[in-house]
């Protein structure tokens, strides 16, 4: 067995997300249908492990779940500075929508895992394992509740929670590009404003200046330090609140909204230390690791293992999310530019995790325009919002299939 240590793990993730950016750049269909370039290089790494284990070459094992935690906090704190409560206001109706159907697409998880499991002669909370608690609610939710449901008699109840998740996760990373892609061409959508995203920047003059008093490299350890800053109290307030309730959250909710606190301090002090663009390469980077590193730690062996019955619930939600998104909320979101966008980010959460959705967000902008409102809208809710719809679901189909 070859055991990676921390610092071997980077480097290889570094190198696999180089590996998937010259892929996505030189495979012309890659890039047309937008896939993420972190999944690319992730996957195949976790496609050569799981190749070099089942033929018994050699087992390679990862020391990741730090890493991740550290680069998914830095993401998640740099979209809370990004988090201007002026351009909150934006997001308003759009917001509330989404969020509504964020519910719906839970309820519609849970039934059909519920009914295809009964369909296919397996215990129906087996396939509610494949509902939300793993689609919507990815990795961290389908730990949790898969253990519950292990706890209450389903021996597998765990392991399948996972699987589908990693499915789940996959499949959002693999599908939302093109879907956005497919409704951007078919009805011809364009940006609101191709200079909206320099807007968001705001002030490009300020950043100027910053970098003017203070040199890029001192600028940069600036920006560094105020994310560090809000993830040590961020993270430090979030066990606190954990250890006092018995409710857990997730780690970088605490380090978000310290963060949206610290971004709107600054903007109504008219205090200049922010730098919005250097902030967002900040999130790009971590992002991006993080992605590599989550998608490079996929035990597939665990999914090709499984059942037949649980693989295929896990397909049918994922052309049930392509249905919903294409149908229903593109058009419940305004059927513009934004929406389509927005869409994408629905299709990544909704079938694994946020940072999955940030990404399919950065593949879609990058190619056809800016879009702030989903910027606004789809971390918001998939970092935080969704779970407040999701929980109740979850909780309910459990006690009422135990």
């Amino acid at each position: 067995m070859i055991e990676l240590n921390p610092i071997t793990t980077l480097c290889v993730a570094c190198v696999l997300y180089l590996l998937g950016q010259f892929i996505v750049n030189h495979i012309s269909a890659l890039k047309r249908i937008c896939i993420p370039a972190p999944v690319i290089g992730g996957l195949l790494f976790a496609v050569l492990v799981a190749v070099l284990d089942s033929t018994n070459i050699v087992t390679i094992k990862l020391n990741a779940q730090d890493l991740q935690d550290f680069f998914m906090l830095v993401f998640f704190t740099t979209i809370g500075l990004g988090a201007s409560m002026k351009l909150l206001r934006l997001g308003g109706k759009v917001l509330i929508i989404y969020l509504m159907f964020c519910g719906v697409l839970a309820i519609g998880q849970n039934i059909i895992g519920v009914s295809l499991a009964k369909l296919l002669h397996i215990d129906p909370l087996l396939g509610l394992t494949a509902g939300s608690m793993s689609m919507e609610g990815g990795h961290g939710n389908a730990a949790a509740y898969g253990k519950t449901i292990q706890d209450m008699g389903i021996d597998s109840g765990l392991t399948a929670a996972l699987a589908a998740a990693t499915l789940g996760l996959v499949a959002g990373g693999l599908i939302g590009g093109p879907v956005v892609n497919f409704l951007i061409n078919k009805f011809n959508l364009k940006p609101h404003d191709a200079n909206a995203t320099e807007k968001d920047y705001g002030q490009l003059e300020q950043n100027k200046r910053l970098h003017e008093r203070f040199g890029s490299p001192q600028l940069f350890l600036i920006q560094f330090t105020i994310i560090v800053i809000c993830m040590a109290i961020g993270t430090y307030i979030g066990n606190t609140f954990s250890d006092l309730t018995g409710l857990n959250i997730p780690i970088y909710i605490g380090a978000m909204i310290i963060a949206v606190i610290v971004r709107n301090i600054f903007e109504y002090s008219n205090v200049q230390m922010l730098d919005l663009k250097l902030i967002d390469n900040i999130g790009d980077v971590a992002l991006s690791l993080f992605l590599s590193i989550a998608l490079m730690s996929i035990q597939l062996t665990d999914i090709y293992h499984l059942a037949i019955p649980l693989i295929i619930i896990v397909l049918v939600q994922v052309v049930f999310i392509i249905l919903f998104s294409v149908f229903i909320a593109f058009w419940g979101l305004g059927k513009d530019y934004d929406a389509a966008v927005m869409v994408g980010g629905f299709i990544g959460h909704g079938l694994g995790a946020t940072p999955n959705a940030m990404a399919n967000l950065e593949a879609v902008t990058k190619k056809h325009g800016p879009s702030p409102k989903a910027y606004l809208v789809v971390p918001i809710v998939g970092a935080f919002l969704v779970d407040l719809v999701g929980f109740p679901v979850i909780l309910a189909f459990i006690n009422i299939f135990a």
